[in-house]
């Protein structure tokens, strides 16, 4: 959980869970893009992007779950 290689992985996943659920928000209702929720839409991407940094921490140091892959990931392969 030191590495910056755990927090370069770790704000992927927090802009990427953002970026899902502003969408899922968003794309629900099929609004207009002025018509749209966008304080709503935003307080709830907001709090899944925040829920998604406490889980990698809360796992990243005991080394639980797969490393990958992401855009800025490697797949490890097993020999």
């Amino acid at each position: 959980m030191t590495t910056a290689a755990f927090w370069k992985a770790t704000a992927e996943r927090v802009v990427r869970t953002f970026a899902q659920a502003l969408l899922a928000v968003l794309g629900a209702g099929s609004f207009g893009i002025l018509d749209a929720p966008w304080t709503a839409a935003l307080s709830t991407a907001g709090l899944a992007a925040v829920l998604a940094l406490l889980t990698a921490v809360a796992t990243g140091g005991r080394g639980e779950g797969p490393p990958g892959p992401g855009l800025t990931e490697s797949v490890r392969r097993r020999l």
